[in-house]
């Protein structure tokens, strides 16, 4: 019986993924290359973890339509643990690797920065999928991104906010790295044209696990309102410490929480937080349920953001190298990302890149809060009333 049941759901899987491509022979020969940096160990591992079945399911789809040409698209995963120095030494072996005809990642926009100068000497296109610093495509003309701007990103939640939850009188308290303290800039900039004001702006480091110390000061300047500007493992320690020192102010958070991980390590401090994102399983749209049914079967769990944003990145590079031609080298990869237009997507129904940018056309927003230990569409007449 239990064959039977995985037989079925791998029929579904396969049948479902017919709307992304034709039916076709499946991929054959010698695999075209793709690279990716990013963590596998270290504290952010998890997101490496989410990326790996994101693109392992993009592959089996690719594949099993006829993948590049005939060829089976693959990939080298090698960990930086998210490290600029780390980074740095990957780039140089993708480069020195001529297989290597598109490199995905690094998670972090620092990371990815401090390694773009190496993609861009040698000619290699660096799609930065995760990387929303305002600055990581100004690298050069084979940096790309699929991920949207903090230039666009932050004035979303500062709608969420200000417009929203009623925010007035905000604290931030925000990841001391270059991506946080480019967030939080753009942050106070787009709630001060809404009208509010961030009253203090609080720091701290990566590895840090007290925050008690740096939320008395927030306490002490009165916000009616508290920011993170973090990802999901110091977001939820935040928020469990939060209360502690007397802080009931409701709690707004940058989209890079929204994770299943984010409740489970949180648990119960972590209802009532919101946040945006441009990716909700529950969305009714086509890509994403097609995106949701065969993760679910494949993985016997619900996918995430960065589960769909590294499925996209795949389909992105395979849309490039499939433009680029058979036998195609690293310039003309990067040639094809120029061309390339209303790729299937599953964050932005049809992607397109804008060619003086670089970077994916179009910004969306969903936002999310977790109600009962899970995360829900928000209500905007409940959310202005929880604010009260």
């Amino acid at each position: 019986m239990l064959h039977r049941k995985h037989f079925l759901l791998g029929l579904a899987a396969t049948l479902l993924a017919a709307p992304l491509a034709t039916f076709a022979a499946p991929a054959s020969g010698e695999p075209v290359h793709f690279g990716v940096s990013g963590p596998l160990t270290g504290q952010n591992a998890q997101y490496g973890a989410q990326w790996k079945a994101g693109f392992d399911l993009a592959l089996e789809h690719i594949n099993a339509a006829g993948g590049i040409h005939g060829r089976p698209l693959a990939y080298s995963f090698e960990d930086s643990q998210s490290d600029p120095r780390q980074s740095v030494g990957i780039a140089q072996k993708f480069v020195n690797d001529k297989r290597v005809l598109i490199e995905l990642g690094d998670f972090s926009s620092p990371a990815s920065m401090a390694a773009s100068p190496i993609y861009q000497r040698a000619g290699l296109v660096q799609l930065g999928f995760t990387n929303s610093h305002p600055d990581f495509t100004k690298g050069g003309d084979y940096i790309w991104s699929p991920s949207i701007s903090q230039a666009d990103a932050q004035p979303l939640l500062a709608d969420l906010a200000v417009k929203t939850l009623g925010f007035k009188r905000i604290a931030v308290l925000f990841l001391n790295t270059d991506w946080g303290r480019t967030s939080k800039d753009v942050f106070a900039k787009a709630a001060a044209e809404r009208g509010a004001q961030v009253v203090v702006a609080e720091g701290y480091q990566s590895d840090e696990k007290d925050f008690r110390s740096t939320l008395v000061r927030v306490r002490d300047a009165n916000p009616d309102g508290v920011v993170l500007i973090s990802y999901y493992p110091d977001g939820a320690l935040i928020a469990g410490q939060v209360r502690s020192v007397g802080l009931q102010q409701p709690i707004a958070a940058v989209g890079s929480v929204y994770s299943p991980k984010f409740i489970e390590l949180g648990a119960a401090a972590v209802n009532g937080i919101y946040t945006n994102t441009a990716f909700f399983p529950d969305e009714p749209r086509a890509e994403v349920q097609h995106f949701v049914q065969t993760f679910r079967a494949k993985y016997s769990k619900e996918p995430d953001a960065f589960n769909a944003y590294a499925y996209d990145a795949v389909q992105y590079a395979a849309a490039a190298l499939r433009q680029a031609g058979p036998g195609a080298d690293r310039k003309a990869v990067r040639d094809a990302f120029y061309k390339i237009k209303d790729v299937p997507s599953v964050i932005f129904g049809k992607a397109s890149f804008d060619p003086q940018t670089r970077r994916v056309v179009g910004v969306k927003s969903i936002d999310l809060v977790v109600k009962d230990g899970k995360w829900a569409l928000a209500d905007r007449k409940a959310a202005v009333a929880s604010a009260r």
